[in-house]
């Protein structure tokens, strides 16, 4: 008996071995961002608190438009993963082609809307306050940020395009250094622009910008020359520009597929924005630590994020090679793997909670209720690692609108209305309202699995 369990949920050393191969490269790379991107916040906040609010502003546009890019692409990356599967390199490079038209497009879109009225976007966010702080200043350096960013959305959304097909076809390291190359460039020029170190002028909020952007370029460079110099390995780039031709039937259909993801990647961001909000209805310190906690999650969320990616991917190519017991019990396996990962992650989280706000230069209120929120998020770090891996669990097989169903419209319907109700209905301090409104979470688990053990996502859709 226990012997037939193991062997069910439960996979060899080589299921695993190969799992990391594919999941640990991604984790590395988000880690590394993740932290640097602690770091460069903290540089950027020394230079004054009218800079590091112009550029937050700014930044929450350019996470909108990532978000559009992800979800853009992720529709393609189902057909690639799948055609990469079946063997059909043709297919593969057809997705890519999909891939750069539009990312082409979304760039062109993101810079027409931000050039026209982001002037308008950034002063929706600056209001009056009582802390003598000018509005007009961060008005200007969030202008001057989002002007030299600007030039780095086209690199940044063609190197999604790359990378995200040669992840598909299993390669994933190639896009960890490359992501670790633009880490370190970021880092570099981020020290000396923004303070004017080694001769260099003093740029500040402009030097953080150019920094960004030259390590882009960096980043996209390092993948087109390593893919096109490593054709054999990846085929589906040997002419691939010889002609931009995409079968309009294959085309429709990624699209209809990839709407969906593209939608819910944009809901998701704005009902995640609007869940803060309600928090923020409890005051300042609930802002200021639900911010601390926020930045410290990401850290530890890198693992099972990283797994969502290895089921769309290693499951994906399964479903696309006709293999589809394999894949249900390659999936089956990945899911426990990440729910026992999360529990040892969620331990790690709400032991070390207390030590994290230390690093902060803020009240001691503040520090206690970030405490509080990273512990709460230590205890659904299991509930957030089974819902993702059940989102690309579903996705994998291109089950796009029930993702949509299962991501979006429950954080809007269900999610954002309980928090909604008892920000504003109840007086309920903002610890428990925390811990209600993921608790909530739990329910999705359970559709989830029911939607997984059924099998609605166990289609191949590439045949």
């Amino acid at each position: 008996m226990g012997q037939t369990f193991r062997k069910k949920y439960f996979g060899t050393k080589d299921f695993y071995k190969k799992t990391l191969m594919v999941a640990l490269p991604i984790m590395i790379q988000n880690g590394i961002t993740n932290f640097v991107g602690l770091l460069d916040n903290i540089m950027v906040g020394q230079t004054g608190t009218e800079q590091m609010s112009g550029i937050a502003i700014v930044n929450q546009f350019f996470f909108v438009f990532n978000l559009a890019v992800f979800g853009a692409v992720a529709g393609a990356g189902i057909y690639s993963a799948q055609f990469y599967g079946k063997e059909d390199h043709e297919g593969v490079r057809y997705s890519f082609r999909f891939k750069l038209y539009i990312c082409v497009g979304i760039t062109a879109l993101g810079i027409l809307v931000l050039s026209l009225f982001g002037d308008n976007l950034i002063q929706m966010f600056l209001k009056g306050d009582d802390k003598g702080l000018s509005i007009e200043d961060a008005l200007m350096y969030g202008k001057r940020y989002m002007k030299i960013m600007l030039l780095g959305l086209l690199p940044f959304t063609i190197e999604q395009a790359y990378s995200g097909t040669l992840r598909e076809c299993g390669q994933t390291v190639v896009s960890m250094k490359a992501g670790i190359a633009a880490i370190v460039v970021n880092l570099i020029l981020n020290y000396v622009l923004i303070f004017g170190k080694f001769g260099a002028p003093c740029l500040g909020v402009e030097g953080a910008a150019i920094a960004t952007v030259v390590s882009r370029y960096v980043q996209v460079a390092v993948v087109i020359f390593w893919t096109h110099r490593h054709s054999k390995e990846m085929p589906f780039i040997v002419g691939a520009y010889k002609s931009l031709r995409i079968p309009a039937s294959l085309a429709g259909k990624i699209i209809m597929k990839g709407l969906p993801l593209l939608v819910n990647e944009v809901l998701w961001s704005a009902g995640i924005t609007m869940m803060n909000q309600c928090y923020s209805l409890r005051g300042l310190d609930a802002v200021a630590a639900i911010n601390i906690s926020s930045t410290i999650n990401n850290l530890f969320n890198v693992a099972f994020v990283a797994l969502g990616d290895a089921i769309a991917i290693v499951v994906g190519q399964q479903l696309g090679a006709g293999e589809f017991e394999e894949a249900k019990d390659t999936d089956r396996k990945l899911i426990v793997f990440s729910g026992l990962l999360c529990v040892g992650l969620g331990i790690l989280l709400f032991t070390l909670a207390p030590i994290f706000p230390t690093f902060y230069n803020t009240t001691d209120e503040v520090k206690q209720l970030a405490v509080s929120f990273m512990r709460v998020a230590a205890i659904f770090i299991p509930v957030w690692g089974l819902t993702h891996a059940i989102y690309f669990t579903l996705r994998s097989g291109g089950k796009t609108f029930v993702t949509f169903l299962f991501d979006s419209v429950y954080m809007w319907c269900v999610v954002y209305t309980v928090a909604y109700l008892l920000s504003r209905k109840t007086s309920i301090s903002v610890i428990p309202m925390y811990f209600c409104v993921q608790a909530v979470d739990i329910i999705k688990v359970i559709i989830g699995s029911v939607l997984v053990k059924k099998g609605i996502w166990i289609n191949n859709i590439v045949s």
